[in-house]
């Protein structure tokens, strides 16, 4: 029988220290290396080998990692990383990863400390929405899976069916609600969860990209009369193109009235509940039947570690408790724990996720994660002003959260022109390893999106964005180059 423990326990040691050191140094040089590069040929063939049948000394596998996947990550860890909506990677949590994976405990059921922790970490995220502490929640692997959950909850409540046991066939056709500007993972939810697409109502928007809920009532109204059961409308607290926020206040009041369960869909923007500039504009944040957020976006905590949030104690439970002999409870031992998360989501297996957040809050507290999305928002409207105050920059979109979308512009420019042009900018930012910001299409105009859920970023990153947009636009159109972002002159 094979030994896949370390045959020198001495070298181990010495491999681990070396390792730790050198990403420690990883990434306290981050700023100095490219945001992005394209990965070679030579390690793409490298990366595209036969399955490996005998061993290789770990610290040749090691070497290998350092000159093969190292030098070519995603870039989300960089302080210019403004693509999409990746956190930056606290770096306590790696270790706490680390040690996750050293004591190797599934979170499924039985009582371990690994449960007490998650348990802990969803009472500590309860606290900081306000939210009642009769609340049930499990963590998960991110916001798309957390919205199965959360839809598979709904649709237990609220149907007149037993789906569980029977299924869809033979039920009420249900529907569901939300803006055109919902993230496609709540379209799949509604499909997996055999609702369909077709009954997920696309709900249009009003001038600043909120739902319409005008428009919403209409639609629930000829579902009823066309024999339909609504089930739930889900709204956007911060939509993933321009960083949006549904207005809560009408949605609650829609859904109370209907008698509908309201999700809220609070991937990153969520997190803005945590500053008082914003408190109140996201007061309704703890009225909503569900919640899911990310702490691998605006908590800056590695990937992955999500949440979703039921207010009502046994909301999960009554959607996925499960009474199979081999994990039902017991009188006394680790099966006599009262709590068993396998029974709040899919997942009988469970990664020791919890405890990168048990060790990114108890390190820094909640009020320093509170200042970096504070600056994060507060460098945004930085870059606003300084393309407003720019004749060849458009803000095409602005919110009150970290997302901005703008574009190079110049006078006479035809629409087709515009976007070859910011294609292209957009292209050389990326490519050149500059800065990563993404890309989307408003209004039918293609526009370069800036998502800031990165704790790195400073005002000067911003300001050379902006230079390096302009002076890219000025190249392609052939115009003088103008005085750097915040340049005085």
């Amino acid at each position: 029988m094979g030994n896949l423990d370390p045959a020198d326990w001495q070298e181990f040691r010495d491999l681990g220290k070396r390792m730790i050191d050198d990403m420690a140094d990883y990434l306290e040089g981050v700023r100095d290396r490219p945001v992005w590069q394209p990965v070679p040929d030579k390690v793409r063939t490298a990366l595209d080998t036969e399955l490996p049948r005998s061993g290789t000394p770990m610290a040749t596998v090691y070497e290998e990692f350092c000159e093969s996947i190292l030098p070519y990550p995603r870039g989300n860890i960089h302080p210019r990383f403004w693509g999409w909506a990746n956190g930056s990677g606290v770096p306590i949590a790696a270790y706490a990863d680390l040690l996750a994976s050293v004591i190797n405990c599934t979170l499924g059921s039985g009582e371990n400390a690994a449960m007490l922790v998650e348990r802990q970490v969803i009472e500590w995220l309860k606290q900081a929405f306000d939210w009642p502490a009769e609340a049930s929640g499990v963590l998960t692997s991110g916001c798309s899976m957390g919205q199965i959950i959360a839809l598979a909850a709904a649709r237990q409540a609220g149907g007149s069916w037993d789906i569980r046991r029977h299924g869809n066939l033979g039920g009420p056709q249900l529907t569901v609600y939300g803006s055109v500007e919902t993230h496609h993972s709540f379209e799949k939810a509604a499909e997996l969860l055999g609702i369909g697409r077709e009954f997920f109502r696309q709900i249009p928007v009003d001038r600043d990209f909120r739902i319409d809920p005008a428009a919403l009532r209409d639609a629930i109204r000829r579902d009823r009369e066309a024999g339909f059961h609504p089930l739930c409308v889900v709204g956007n607290v911060g939509t993933v193109n321009t960083g949006a926020i549904d207005p809560l206040e009408e949605l609650v009041a829609v859904t109370r009235e209907e008698g509908l369960w309201l999700h809220l869909d609070g991937a990153f923007g969520a997190f803005a509940y945590l500053l008082p500039t914003h408190r109140r504009l996201l007061a309704c944040l703890n009225q909503a039947d569900s919640l899911v957020f990310d702490l691998h976006k605006w908590l800056y905590l590695p990937f992955d570690a999500s949440c979703v949030l039921v207010n009502r104690p046994d909301g999960l439970e009554a959607a996925f408790s499960s009474n199979a002999d081999y994990i039902s409870r017991t009188d006394r031992g680790p099966a006599a724990y009262e709590v068993a998360f396998s029974d709040r989501s899919i997942e009988q297996s469970r990664r020791f996720r919890a405890l990168k957040v048990w060790f990114a809050l108890r390190t820094h507290g909640l009020d320093a994660f509170a200042d970096a999305i504070s600056g994060n928002i507060a460098q945004i409207s930085h870059l606003t002003q300084l393309a407003d105050a720019s004749s060849s920059l458009e803000v095409v979109s602005r919110s009150l959260l970290n997302i901005a979308c703008l574009r190079y512009v110049w006078p006479d420019a035809q629409a087709d022109q515009l976007d070859r042009v910011n294609r292209e900018i957009l292209s050389r930012l990326q490519v050149g390893g500059l800065a990563m910001p993404s890309h989307t299409v408003i209004d039918g105009k293609f526009v370069i999106r800036v998502a800031n859920n990165n704790h790195r970023t400073t005002v000067a990153d911003i300001e050379f964005l902006v230079d390096r947009i302009q002076a890219i636009g000025d190249q392609l159109t052939d115009r003088p180059p103008k005085a750097p972002a915040g340049d005085s002159r």
